[in-house]
This record gives structure tokens, sequence and C-alpha cells, in this order.
């Protein structure tokens, strides 16, 4: 099951690297987010939505859980 966060960075053929330059963190952050081993401060959460045209929300950054999709979705 895919993160909102990782769907989004699929959906925008993104790699981690392009997402971490961006909203200025390193990628190694971004891709534990995103396989939900480390929380996104509420600053980082808003950048990523920023970054992602809201495509994305800050609520869904912060409490993945809530909205996990399978990988085939």
């Amino acid at each position: 099951m895919y993160t909102p966060l990782k769907q989004a960075r699929i959906r925008r053929g993104q790699t981690l690297a392009d997402v971490a330059q961006a909203v200025e963190t390193d990628d190694s952050t971004i891709s534990r987010i995103e396989n939900r081993k480390q929380s996104a401060s509420p600053e980082l959460a808003e950048k990523l939505a920023r970054h992602f045209g809201n495509a994305v929300t800050e609520i869904e950054i912060i409490y993945p859980e809530r909205f996990m999709q399978s990988e085939k979705a």
C-alpha cells in the first residue's frame, strides 16, 4: 500500500531526490515519510502539499494511515 505522498510523487514521475530538492530536505527524509518510518513536521507537510499543487494535502501527509490505498490504485 502506498501513502498519499508516494502516490502523488509517482503520478508526477518524480524521484525522491526531485521532491527533496524542491522542498529543501534530503531524499532519505522523504523516503522515511513515504514508508511511515517518520512523520512529517507540519512545516514540511505544507511544503510538500504546495510542491504537489495540493494534489496531496497536509493532513494526508501527516496522517497517511487514514488515506492508504493499494499499490494498484
